[in-house]
């Protein structure tokens, strides 16, 4: 009988507990609304004082300086600034070479036309007409003319005014010079989707093509997607593209290099768009565009029909050239603003079809149209945190507290893995866990490490995982802080997919500059692997808006990272002949080598005080250590680092983490 009383007595404890932290968080939220109100007040008021609103040029002169100071700072150095403008200099030549410089001359023309393929498929491509202007429309048909592969027609469906009729009269006259260019005007305008179907109506290829009519196809973009095709089978394909002004697709705004494909990259954005083409069958018992997603019926068709496709392939070359212009959404998305619900409602469909039920789309702070997915959490299964620890009481006890206090997910434990610690101050907080509100969510596991053993990061990890009592495990750096307190929850969203391996937050330093948005394999000087948009400030958007959107990513670093209990398992755990570096790098690509997606998401945030935990002494043994690892992951998985990261591009830099471009190679890339 006094047993149970005990264990009655226990769970009213923890209930009541739970019911004060639920309320404390309750009031913090209230807290944080109230607060956030009352700035924004300040800040209109700010902004509508007339001495404000004067002074907008000098504050635009001082943040300019701060970041120039910034960049200068980033370099670490009077050699490294000098570096950067170097290799500025080295981009902006490279830079030329991605417009009409990178078009074929007479030899590689006479090369790329007269190549014979086991396979000469006909290309329909597909363009519909609206009030298009004389310019454009020439441009765009001629580049298609100019195109080295032969065997293609050019669909014109014309949906024009009758203040329009020019558009007909030059599409007839280039149809009569030209029996590949098929022209028909339609009765009526149906939109962009129905003008489009009626397109395909005239089509007789085995591949599709779609091409918008005010935009240029690169001369070579039509043999490099057949010799693709005929090397690999790919029955969707799709390059890199730039966005040009005005008349001259030299005066490139953005280059947008992407990446492979990448399902969770295009649920939360359109990064595929031009140039689509894809063999015929895929359409069979489907639709090509459908008139309900105008306005994103490029995004609807594509998550449609690469669901359907065996073997999708990126070109990464720059194909395309979009023309941004008044009116167009390559210039503002409000000039369509019903494309935003459209793409909405285009990503919903797709995620119903793949069986997710009670989502979000909602847009972020990069664009309208990049969104932001919440996934439904099934149950309510056990976290496993594990922490690896030796001294650095207070960084701990800071981690900690922060866990406690900033999380609204309450299924978790905490194992500290003790491995070597020799302060005082670490007993006695190991020791104040006992008691206080954690005593029943943290435990102290001893991992018995020699006097004279070297410390094994890898070992200490899967320790503590064979402890762990979570269906999760979330393995977590000492010397971290959470700032979001719904971290778990975005990270378990996608840890519970069963396509989904590891999932990876984003971390700052102390001063909100980016410590990890995700690992590039190859990047940096060993050529192994390293981060992405590494140190650039915390608000920016991103190269295209990537700090702003969930992605799939070769690796996620084990300072934060969240996976499956039996995935886990399934990969084997961490290496332990990686002691100290790569071993989180080699874990992912363990689960990718198993069939799972790893993501990082940048909703889940936390300050990483890098690296506290065991220094950054990279002289004497610690650098052999370092060598003999990074070569031991260089043997194993070398035809991984040879093929190149397919969540990167091959235009990018290895040298650097910031997307500047490959300086040295984009010769060769542009010349396939």
């Amino acid at each position: 009988m006094e047993d149970d009383k005990r264990v009655a007595t226990r769970e009213f404890d923890a209930l009541a507990r739970e019911k004060l932290k639920s309320a404390a968080l309750a009031e913090r939220v209230a807290v944080l609304e109230n607060e956030k109100r009352e700035l924004e007040y300040a800040l209109n008021r700010i902004k509508s004082n007339p001495i404000w609103k004067a002074s907008a040029p000098a504050r635009a002169v001082m943040h300019w300086c701060i970041r120039q100071i910034d960049r200068v700072r980033n370099q670490g150095s009077l050699r490294g600034v000098i570096a950067k403008i170097r290799y500025k200099k080295k981009e902006r030549q490279a830079f030329a070479y991605y417009g009409t410089q990178s078009f074929p001359d007479e030899e590689r023309r006479r090369e790329e036309s007269q190549a014979h393929f086991a396979s000469m498929i006909k290309i329909s491509i597909l363009t519909p007409l609206y009030n298009t202007p004389e310019k454009y429309l020439r441009e765009m048909i001629e580049s298609v003319q100019a195109q080295t592969y032969p065997n293609w027609e050019l669909c014109l469906a014309d949906g024009s005014d009758t203040d329009h009729a020019a558009v007909g009269l030059i599409a007839r006259e280039y149809a009569e010079n030209d029996d590949r260019i098929i022209y028909r005007h339609l009765p009526e305008n149906k939109g962009i989707s129905g003008n489009t179907n009626a397109c395909l109506t005239l089509a007789e290829g085995d591949y599709i093509a779609l091409l918008d009519h005010d935009d240029v196809l690169h001369p070579s973009a039509l043999y490099a997607y057949v010799k693709e095709i005929n090397e690999t089978g790919a029955d969707y394909l799709y390059c890199d593209e730039a966005t040009f002004k005005g008349d001259d697709i030299n005066r490139m705004i953005t280059m947008h290099f992407k990446p492979d494909y990448a399902i969770d990259n295009l649920r939360a954005n359109n990064y595929i768009c031009h140039f689509s083409m894809f063999r015929r069958s895929l359409l069979e018992g489907t639709e090509l565009f459908r008139p309900q997603y105008d306005g994103s019926q490029d995004h609807d068709m594509i998550l449609r029909l690469t669901d359907r496709a065996d073997k999708i392939v990126h070109v990464p070359r720059l194909l395309y050239y979009w023309r941004s212009h008044a009116g167009s959404t390559a210039s503002n998305i409000e000039a369509k603003h019903y494309a935003i619900e459209a793409a909405r409602g285009s990503v919903a469909d797709h995620l119903r079809r793949h069986g997710f039920e009670h989502f979000q789309i909602t847009s972020t702070r990069a664009f309208e149209t990049i969104f932001k997915i919440s996934y439904e959490i099934l149950g309510e299964p056990m976290i496993s945190i594990i922490i690896p620890n030796c001294d650095h009481a207070k960084d701990l006890k800071r981690l900690v507290d922060s866990i406690y206090t900033r999380s609204t997910w309450d299924n978790y434990e905490i194992i500290v893995v003790e491995n070597g610690s020799r302060e005082k101050e670490t007993a006695r907080l190991y020791e104040s866990f006992n008691d206080g509100p954690m005593r029943e969510r943290v435990r102290v596991l001893d991992f018995h490490r020699e006097e004279n053993e070297p410390f094994n990061f890898s070992a200490v990890i899967n320790f503590g995982v064979r402890q762990a009592r979570g269906q999760y495990v979330l393995l977590l750096n000492n010397d971290t802080e959470v700032i979001t307190i719904n971290w778990m929850e975005e990270m378990l969203m996608y840890a519970q997919r069963p396509d989904v391996g590891a999932v990876g937050a984003k971390l700052y330093f102390p001063d909100r500059r980016i410590q990890h948005a995700g690992v590039v394999l190859g990047l940096g000087a060993h050529r192994t692997a390293g981060h992405i948009h590494y140190k650039q400030a915390g608000q920016n958007l991103g190269y295209m808006g990537r700090l702003c959107y969930a992605q799939d990513m070769s690796a996620v670093t084990a300072a934060c990272l969240m996976v499956e209990r039996r995935k886990y398992d399934e990969a084997g755990g961490f290496d332990e002949h990686l002691a100290v570096s790569l071993n989180d790098v080699d874990f992912c690509l363990k689960l990718r080598q198993k069939g799972y997606l790893n993501v990082f998401t940048p909703f889940a945030e936390l300050t990483h005080y890098e690296s506290l935990s065991r220094g950054e002494d990279l002289t004497g043994e610690n650098a052999r250590r370092y060598d003999r690892e990074c070569e031991l992951f260089r043997e194993r998985w070398h035809d991984v680092l040879e093929a190149g990261d397919p969540y990167y591009n091959p235009n990018f830099s290895l040298d650097r983490s910031d997307f500047s471009l490959n300086v040295e190679g984009y010769s060769s890339l542009r010349i396939q």
